[in-house]
């Protein structure tokens, strides 16, 4: 199975760069993102975003944390363009799940992102709270849950089990920690993967052999050596 690349950004620059690039398929912002590249009004930040990419998806972040704040900013969001899906955390600060803001949106044929998801469980929270027509993508946080010693794959290979019956939903590997991230996610069937442009520049480099890696790795090592004139 085919698995699309989508870069994690939000830095113009580098979406200009990346747009051009035949391997990445969509691209994913987070609030994060926006304000470590600068962004201070989120609605004009994420137009000029959808100006350059209008040919690709395109996932844009609900702030509000109550329901019904949710459900307007994600209307409103959704306006903005055809190729934009609404991201919206799988709970809201206090813990609550957003199935009620889901729901809504998802009844009024709104594509969805849902964000922050751990476990197979919420995912089939989510399942429940949508039809089998609209577009759903249901971002896992492997690198997260892996950074504090859990294994994310089971949740991974569970949920994309039990998200089989809809043809309209796509399970994403989300953060991303490694290139070979993206062969794990490729082998345990995950739709899409979202990756950071420096992960995704050493993947084009993928192919290379163990002979040249260290030789590579000795002529740095040599090299650097050379340039701080060490003697022994």
């Amino acid at each position: 199975m085919s698995i699309k690349i989508f870069c994690d950004i939000a830095d113009l620059n580098l979406i200009k760069y990346f747009n051009k690039k035949e391997i990445v398929k969509g691209f994913t912002t987070n609030p994060s993102l926006m304000r470590k590249a600068g962004a201070k009004n989120y609605e004009i930040y994420c137009k000029k975003i959808i100006k350059i990419c209008h040919n690709k998806p395109v996932s844009f972040e609900v702030f509000a944390d109550d329901h019904r704040s949710m459900i307007k900013q994600g209307i409103k969001i959704n306006t903005w363009g055809k190729n934009v899906y609404v991201k919206v955390p799988v709970v809201n600060s206090k813990n609550q799940f957003t199935g009620k803001v889901i729901k809504e949106l998802n009844k009024k044929k709104i594509k969805l992102n849902i964000t922050a998801v751990y476990t197979a469980k919420q995912t089939e929270k989510i399942l429940k709270q949508i039809d089998k027509k609209t577009k759903v993508i249901i971002s896992i946080f492997a690198g997260r849950a892996s950074d504090t010693g859990k294994d994310p794959r089971p949740q991974f290979i569970k949920s994309i089990k039990i998200a089989k019956k809809f043809k309209n939903v796509e399970v994403l590997w989300a953060s991303v920690r490694e290139p070979y991230n993206y062969i794990q996610a490729k082998k345990l069937g995950c739709h899409i993967i979202t990756i950071p442009p420096s992960i995704i520049k050493k993947i084009l480099k993928f192919g290379k052999s163990f002979n040249q890696l260290t030789i590579e790795t000795v002529k740095t090592f040599l090299l650097d050596s050379r340039k701080s004139k060490f003697k022994i």
